[in-house]
């Protein structure tokens, strides 16, 4: 019995200790140019997947320039956002010939390249507890 009482202890700790590290991420998302198309939004947790392999995803509607996602149940970390206005609902970023792109995008802390795309570093946010954040266009 006390065995049965000891196990039945640790799981629940376990359990409340993993559900206190599981956050929200909420992601208001501004200044689309029209509200055609769909927006892309990726979440990554790591310099290496950055911009290449989303941790999760998903696309929204956009309404009167504006959407608000939110991602549950992410783990305590550093993470990176990055989102497309996918206007032609192609689902890939377009870009002219030089390698420009032509549909509006937006990562976390505002972060923008020069000469290229943003880097983790200046994208990354260190995620302890339920939060929002903004994304401009």
């Amino acid at each position: 019995m006390i065995r049965f009482i000891l196990v039945s202890v640790f799981v629940l700790a376990s359990f409340m200790t993993s559900a206190q590290d599981s956050y929200s991420l909420t992601i208001e998302i501004t200044n689309a140019s029209s509200d055609d198309g769909q927006l892309v939004i990726g979440l990554y947790n790591s310099e290496s997947s950055f911009l290449r392999d989303t941790y999760m995803g998903q696309l929204s509607p956009v309404v009167n320039g504006k959407a608000t996602v939110t991602f549950n149940n992410v783990p305590k970390g550093n993470y990176a956002v990055s989102l497309f206005h996918d206007e032609n609902k192609n689902n890939k970023l377009d870009s002219n010939f030089m390698g420009i792109p032509k549909e509006d995008y937006g990562c976390s802390n505002d972060a923008k390249g020069f000469m290229g795309p943003p880097s983790w570093s200046d994208a990354k946010f260190n995620l302890t507890e339920s939060r929002s954040i903004e994304v401009r266009l």
